[in-house]
Order: structure tokens, then sequence, then C-alpha cells
């Protein structure tokens, strides 16, 4: 039986005045089976070319804590105490950062984790 997902990509941002911006992931929330996933990539190569400058390692860490709010892991801090959709909205909530989020869509699944390997290669992986 299917049931109602959502999902936001993940967007690096590396110059907030410019507005240009790249895919580096996604975030995956399915309230009625309990399911929140982030799944992300960096692409430091084609990030340069928006920002020679940008400092990728401090995105990789950005993207890493993001990660760990979605698993609910300790280190994340005090998200981490938090019900599975208040950290989803947590971390959708518009923010001008180098990591920021799209906004929410919505669908419809028999199967969230295979939702976001489906989402991450059509939507983040950099085409073939």
């Amino acid at each position: 039986m299917p049931h109602v997902f959502e999902y936001a990509l993940l967007r690096a941002v590396p110059r907030q005045e410019r507005g240009e911006f790249m895919n580096v992931g996604v975030i995956v929330y399915c309230a009625p089976l309990g399911f929140l996933c982030a799944k992300t990539y960096v692409d430091g190569e084609r990030l340069r070319v928006l920002d020679p400058h940008l400092d990728v390692e401090m995105l990789e860490t950005s993207l890493k804590h993001l990660t760990n709010s979605c698993d609910g892991a300790a280190e994340a801090g005090p998200v981490s105490r938090t019900t599975v959709g208040q950290r989803f909205r947590w971390l959708t909530a518009p923010r001008s950062t180098i990591v920021q989020t799209s906004p929410a869509h919505t669908g419809w699944t028999d199967d969230p984790s295979a939702e976001v390997n489906r989402l991450f290669d059509a939507l983040v992986l950099p085409p073939r």
C-alpha cells in the first residue's frame, strides 16, 4: 500500500549574492512509516566553478551534521531529541547559509528507501 512521502533537495549555495546553487543531496520523509533519510554527494570540482574559493571541507562537515540530524545521532545536538517530523521541518526551514533546501515536494511510495536512491540518482548525481 503506497504512503505519502515528502522530499527536499539539499543545495550548496557558495555565494548567496549570486543566487547560484548545485544540488548536493536529498532528504526524504515518510510520516506514516516514521522514515527520515538524507543522502549527499559533493563534487568539489564542479562546485569550484561557481566559487573557486569554496571551502569544500566545511560544506562536507555541514552536510554530515545534517545527515546526523536525520538519523537522530546524539552528536547532532538537541535536534536529535525531536520527532522525525520535527526534524524534517527543522532541516527544510528556509535559511541563508551555504546549505539550503528546495521547497518540499510530495509523492506516493511503497518504499521510501528506494525513493531516496531514485531521487538521488535523478536529481543530485552529475548527468551521465
